[in-house]
């Protein structure tokens, strides 16, 4: 895939409608500094929360909404979200900033943040292949750096030691999306999924961390300088809390087993042929810049993100046969849940046969 050149050019038509007008009004009355009139776009990404670009003739910015219809408790929490961000603000993560946070109902059917616009490139190839190979490992190493920055961060420095519990994240994460998925009847069981399911807890490694992890860090959840391979902007934090940073971490590398037709990724792919550090440089870089030693049960942590990330696309599955999935991939994703349990039980087995 390529990537797109500018935020600009994912932004099509809207498809999850919302109220121009009452929202126009409430921007007036609670965003400083704006002025009308109003265009809407809705950005072709997205498929957990609905996210919109809105344009006036002399400012722009972004709204991410709660779908409407019938979800998960607990699920599409846009509020914390503008929590975290405005938490960043001040640190060396870069994100946008918030202007301005709704948890009336009433104004659009849902609660919504609206924050920075910042332009940039986002790459939807893990490859890096639309900069030159020379310059690739360059943007590998921002990324690196950056979720090492994240990681770095005691979460009670910055206003968030209450922003999820601590200890026992993968105990309290098998539990939580093991329990999703169970549950949602609509979207059906899978052999795998039911192995990976039973396996995890037997597994957990003896190690017990507690830092703010992301929970979605991947190249296309990041905007890019216009031309350097700097990092302006980490998007879509819907999925932070207080965690293991380890998980947070293999989530992030296991692009070095995706395969790219499901998520950013290099599966199948050379990494050398790219201009690329392979996966063990990758983590040994991780662990330079944290003070690690090393990752043992490195495949513990592959299978557990393999895992959480089918149990979301689960969850997509059971949005789109309900009729409310609000991305144009959402359909994509559902269809390729059966192929992350698979990559989940492989990533077991490794594990159990090492």
């Amino acid at each position: 895939m390529a990537s797109d050149t500018s935020v600009n050019q994912g932004v099509g038509a809207v498809r999850t409608a919302l109220d121009a007008i009452a929202l126009e009004r409430w921007l007036s009355a609670n965003v400083a500094g704006f002025a009308g009139p109003l265009a809407v776009g809705q950005f072709n990404g997205g498929q957990s929360n609905p996210t919109y670009r809105l344009t006036t003739p002399t400012a722009t910015y972004v709204l991410r909404r709660k779908p409407s219809g019938d979800i998960l408790k607990g699920a599409h929490d846009v509020l914390r979200e503008a929590r975290v961000l405005s938490a960043l603000a001040a640190t060396d993560v870069p994100v946008p900033r918030i202007f301005a946070t709704c948890n009336d109902s009433a104004v659009l059917g849902s609660d919504f943040v609206v924050m920075e616009m910042i332009e940039g490139r986002i790459f939807w190839d893990a490859g890096f292949q639309d900069v030159p190979k020379g310059e690739r490992a360059a943007y590998f190493d921002a990324m690196n750096g950056a979720i090492a920055a994240l990681h770095a961060l005691e979460p009670a420095n910055i206003g968030l030691a209450d922003y999820g519990k601590a200890g026992n994240y993968f105990d309290r994460q098998i539990g939580r999306w093991s329990q999703q998925y169970l549950a949602d009847d609509l979207a059906g069981r899978d052999a795998n999924m039911d192995a990976v399911v039973a396996w995890l807890p037997t597994a957990i490694p003896d190690s017990d961390d507690t830092r703010l992890v992301h929970g979605d860090f991947r190249c296309d959840n990041m905007i890019f300088h216009p031309a350097e391979p700097r990092i302006v902007a980490v998007l879509d934090w819907e999925l932070s809390t207080l965690g293991h940073p380890l998980a947070d971490f293999a989530y992030h590398a296991m692009m070095y087993h995706m395969p790219p037709d499901i998520v950013a990724g290099l599966g199948g792919a050379d990494p050398v042929a790219f201009g690329l550090p392979i996966e063990a440089e990758y983590i040994a870089a991780y662990c330079r810049r944290t003070g690690r030693a090393g990752i043992a049960d490195w495949n513990f942590y592959v299978a557990f993100s393999f895992f959480r990330l089918a149990a979301i696309f689960h969850g997509i599955k059971g949005r789109v046969l309900r009729g409310n999935a609000s991305s144009t991939t959402a359909r994509e994703r559902a269809e390729a849940f059966p192929r992350l349990a698979r990559l989940a039980r492989e990533a077991m087995v490794r594990c159990e046969t090492r």
